[in-house]
């Protein structure tokens, strides 16, 4: 190929990706998104979102391990923040903890410090070359700009921390990291975000998330999983739900408008992180339409779908190593209306991008097997016209021994989830019509047809396969 015809080829690449209208909510039903045309629901089980900063995660191999699963989703986080290797949460082999030599940050080094007044270009080289082989992959990139730094082991690691930077910062809290009292930091984190933001503004599959888990450094109690808790563990994670301080929600606003007013001449998705678990939303930052929960219930949709938004289970993964945890979490929540469902793959490390490191690494699990369990979910969803669906709690009158999700449209589309173990007797209240369908074992991904059966209207009971660990439903009527 000459070079001409390599310059032409970017070109028309280029033109491609300019017209595209980025992803975002469906005008029909704001809970699910519009992406190249279609109304789509995000579903993934990734990588710990290092793929760009961490110079030795081969990320071409890694998204065609999602495009192969059937996964449409993939966070990144944009480099202001990083891990240490060994030691981060008790992760062995950890990729957004990049060993020493491989940390590809945003700013150029200066010696053996960052210069934050100078872009690094192999950095920004991965970054859209990332999200260009995403978007050939038709998998949407959620971009995170910033992280809470938890504990100072990641702090003395960050290029915000003014030993590690040769920019005269003032010495720094770094609870006030992401706060308007962070002195003259907040100018470089300003120049940061319109920098990340510039960059992917012609990419069309890309979403900006503005940090992950606030509440983790400046967190005020905002209510509890289990009320009847005694002692000081009532108020603690894994039982408290915290939500972001006055500080942090004035900062998150700021960050929002960088987005906003950078993101020319395309606009993108901006996600706020709200909280742990599930919580009715008091207030968000401006220009939010992705509202994200980290390990969250079922409630943290019901609790907020009048918001007219997407609801995100923005991250799993600490629950132990078990994957029909996290399937079953992912069939909950997406059955319950949710519009994302990620959850940490441990298996995703250097020199196993394909998801193949089947050695303990870490709290929680992943594998090629709970990809394809959630692969069937991504198909079933989005092989349906989500445009039309809403949560259903009519249909199910009764389903002995498990808990129902069903998700319903007006003309006759059923997707319907039990959790729990089986056999089980369902009562449905259904129309008059002829019905359809077919069960799917969560945990063989096995397929077995339902009967076809004719109905005059009112209740109608129907007996389950025998399963364990949750069955899925999908029916369709046709009016007589």
């Amino acid at each position: 190929m000459t070079r001409s015809h390599r310059l032409a080829g970017f070109v028309a690449t280029a033109v491609i990706a300019a017209a595209a209208s980025p992803i975002r909510l469906h005008p029909k039903n704001p809970h699910y998104f519009e992406f190249r045309g279609k109304a789509v629901a995000l579903i993934t089980s990734g990588e710990h979102y290092g793929a760009v900063l961490n110079g030795a995660f081969d990320y071409r191999r890694y998204l065609d391990t999602l495009a192969a699963d059937g996964l449409n989703f993939t966070r990144l986080f944009g480099g202001s923040y990083i891990e240490v290797p060994g030691q981060s949460f008790g992760i062995r082999r950890n990729d957004l903890a990049p060993e020493p030599g491989r940390f590809i940050a945003p700013w150029a080094r200066s010696g053996d410090k960052f210069d934050l007044d100078q872009w690094n270009p192999d950095y920004f080289s991965r970054y859209r070359d990332f999200l260009s082989e995403a978007g050939k992959r038709g998998i949407v990139v959620e971009v995170t700009l910033f992280s809470s730094q938890y504990q100072e082991a990641q702090w003395k690691v960050s290029p915000f921390n003014p030993s590690n930077n040769g920019n005269g910062i003032d010495a720094l809290d770094w609870k006030e990291l992401h706060t308007l009292r962070n002195g003259k930091l907040l100018g470089w984190q300003e120049k940061y975000v319109r920098k990340l933001v510039r960059e992917a503004n012609d990419f069309d599959n890309v979403i900006f998330e503005i940090q992950n888990e606030p509440w983790s450094d400046r967190g005020t109690l905002a209510s509890v999983v289990n009320p009847y808790l005694q002692g000081a563990a009532r108020d603690r994670y894994p039982n408290s739900i915290d939500v972001a301080d006055e500080l942090s929600v004035a900062w998150q606003a700021r960050v929002a408008e960088w987005i906003a007013n950078e993101d020319t001449p395309n606009k993108h998705l901006i996600a706020q992180n709200y909280a742990n678990f599930g919580l009715p939303v008091r207030a968000l930052a401006p220009g939010v339409s992705l509202v994200n929960f980290h390990y969250a219930y079922p409630v943290a949709v019901a609790a907020n779908y009048g918001l007219g938004k997407a609801i995100g289970y923005d991250e799993t993964g600490f629950l132990g190593q078990d994957d029909a945890t996290y399937c079953r979490q992912a069939w909950n929540f997406m059955l319950s209306g949710g519009s994302t469902f990620d959850a940490l793959d441990y298996s995703f490390s250097v020199g196993h991008e394909d998801g193949s490191d089947a050695g303990p690494n870490g709290p929680g699990g992943g594998s090629a097997a709970l990809r394809r369990q959630l692969g069937i979910l991504s198909r079933l969803l989005n092989g349906m016209p989500l445009a039309d669906l809403a949560p259903d709690e009519r249909t199910v009158k009764h389903a002995a021994g498990v808990y129902p999700r069903v998700l319903s449209s007006e003309r006759g589309e059923y997707a319907m989830y039990f959790d729990g173990n089986g056999p089980s007797t369902i009562a449905m209240e259904l129309p008059a019509g002829d019905y359809s369908g077919e069960w799917i074992d969560i945990a063989t991904v096995g397929a077995t047809a339902v009967a076809r059966f004719q109905h005059a209207g009112g209740v109608r009971t129907i007996e389950t396969p025998e399963f364990r660990g949750g069955m899925a439903l999908r029916m369709t009527r046709k009016a007589r």
